[in-house]
């Protein structure tokens, strides 16, 4: 397996500082992420992403894949009709940039309850949200499949899909190629095991976000570093074993308060230990 880094570790650099820092601390891709400003957003063109696979290539990195924080404004369950109809349409935006980058996978999330860390949130039912889920990615697993890039949807602090057996069932009851699972390994932790969810998606597993989390401090701040919380990382990389996962292992973490780039060179020696890599990543950045 390789190793990733997400956009988000970063503190705002320029993308190819990004992409120069990820090489220098040891990381072979970064995933990068889409908004509705910056250097990859709503009106980004073909042309706009070469520029940044060019910026990627010089500095001798993959673009992994692309996420995006905006479907905690614009959910694919909400309420509002117009407000689905724009998660749509990012979907939409997200896929065709991750085409012009070369990626084969975009994250996703299937749609909110509530968000899980934001009480303030209107509530949506939870069987609701399931079919208003259920009919938008039926809708768009062909533009994905005629993309040739994957929908994966990320298990998240969302009050939803709370189980692996539902995740599959929807995953299964899409019936495509193109729509699988962006499985995060921390965030799971709060409700579950993820050797278990491992276990049980299986092959629809299209990439793998790695974080730790302590159980006992709970919320977000019980987000830590690689090996310092719960997450039993021996069982997780004998469960992606097992079902034939050897893709992407991709950190999303946040960075220092003090000494930033830190978190890049931390996350990668930890991320070797994980991968059972015997050379530690000792690189200064």
């Amino acid at each position: 397996m390789k190793k990733g880094i997400s956009i988000w570790s970063f503190t705002g650099q320029p993308l190819e500082t990004c992409f120069q820092l990820a090489r220098k601390a040891g990381f072979d891709g970064v995933e990068v992420a889409l908004d509705e400003q910056g250097p990859i957003h709503l009106a980004s063109t073909r042309q706009d992403m070469a520029a940044v696979r060019n910026a990627a290539d010089r500095q001798g990195v993959d673009v992994t894949s692309v996420a995006s924080g905006l479907y905690w404004t614009y959910s694919l369950t909400a309420d509002e009709p117009d407000v689905r109809a724009k998660a749509r349409s990012i979907v939409v935006q997200q896929l065709r940039v991750a085409s012009w980058l070369g990626c084969d996978t975009i994250l996703v999330l299937p749609g909110s309850v509530t968000c899980g860390f934001g009480p303030q949130a209107p509530v949506v039912p939870y069987d609701v949200a399931y079919d208003r889920s259920l009919e938008a990615l039926h809708a768009l697993a062909p533009v994905a499949a005629d993309l040739g890039v994957a929908i994966g949807l990320e298990n998240v602090w969302n009050n939803f899909l709370l189980s692996p057996l539902e995740m599959r069932s929807l995953i299964d009851a899409i019936d495509s190629p193109a729509v699988g699972a962006y499985f995060d390994v921390g965030n799971v932790l709060a409700f579950g095991y993820p050797e278990q969810w491992i276990r049980i998606l299986g092959p629809r597993i299209r990439k793998v976000h790695i974080k730790d989390f302590r159980r006992g401090v709970g919320g977000l701040n019980g987000f830590v570093d690689l090996l310092a919380g719960d997450v039993d990382f021996p069982a997780v990389m004998a469960a992606l074993a097992a079902v034939g996962y050897d893709d992407y292992l991709t950190a999303e973490m946040s960075p220092y308060r003090l000494y930033p780039e830190t978190i890049l060179v931390n996350t990668s020696s930890a991320m070797d230990r994980i991968l059972g890599r015997t050379g530690l990543a000792d690189k200064e950045v």
